[in-house]
């Protein structure tokens, strides 16, 4: 669907997954946590039952890796009735470290378009997740230089946008979105006037998948970030 792009002067960039490599880590880490605990249960058992530990805890911890470390540990007491060792649980945590230290690996072609665009527009990072672990992987990405304006949500939904559009005194006619989900980073702008680009990921987290017929009014989809460039 054509999409005109002639009025917007603000792209906000959506970060995980679509400035640098994210869910890939999370996906290595359930294998690993079904490892621990496979004398206990099943994979398939063992994925089901900390996908539905995670989205019970959201609105207790919220987005990111401590959240994700916390539902880990809670999910394998419950799956051993509690027989789950000190030595295992110590293991979980060091799964969930290991992750908040891995090196940023940015995905092909960010720096170029971010080079491409700096001048031209008003960059931000729109992002959800731990605020300490968004801020430490901006600053090792190296991009950080790139963007007037960092925002750390605690959702990604119609309101939240609204409330930080109206806040950056930004109107939505003249704002772009650009990230891999349409759930969080596209399908809410658009309901808000706004335009988005959606780059979809190889890997989605199952809670970020949108079910059902969708439709493509007032947004596009692309293959890689650089292809946007054709357009803004």
């Amino acid at each position: 669907m054509e999409i005109n792009f002639d009025e917007i002067n603000v792209i906000g960039f959506d970060a995980d997954d679509t400035l640098w490599v994210n869910e890939t880590y999370f996906r290595d880490t359930e294998d690993k946590f079904a490892d621990l605990l496979d004398k206990y249960e099943t994979k398939n058992k063992i994925d089901q039952e900390l996908f539905r530990t995670e989205i019970k805890n959201l609105d207790l911890y919220g987005y990111g890796i401590k959240g994700f470390m916390l539902s880990m540990i809670e999910c394998a007491l419950e799956l051993s009735n509690n027989e789950v060792s000190t030595k295992t649980l110590g293991a979980l945590l060091d799964l969930g470290k290991e992750m908040i230290t891995k090196p940023v690996e940015l995905l092909d072609g960010v720096e170029d378009v971010l080079k491409s665009l700096k001048d031209k527009y008003r960059l931000i990072v729109l992002t959800k997740g731990d605020l300490l672990d968004q801020e430490r992987k901006l600053e090792r990405s190296g991009l950080s230089e790139y963007f007037h304006h960092v925002e750390v949500l605690s959702d990604k939904k119609e309101k939240n946008y609204s409330d930080l559009l109206e806040h950056l005194q930004i109107e939505p006619s003249e704002f772009l979105m650009i990230g891999n989900s349409l759930k969080s980073d596209v399908l809410p702008l658009v309901e808000i006037g706004a335009r988005a680009i959606h780059v979809p990921f190889h890997t989605t987290w199952e809670h970020e998948e949108v079910k059902g017929p969708v439709g493509n009014k007032g947004y596009m989809t692309i293959s890689t970030l650089t292809d946007i460039l054709e357009y803004v």
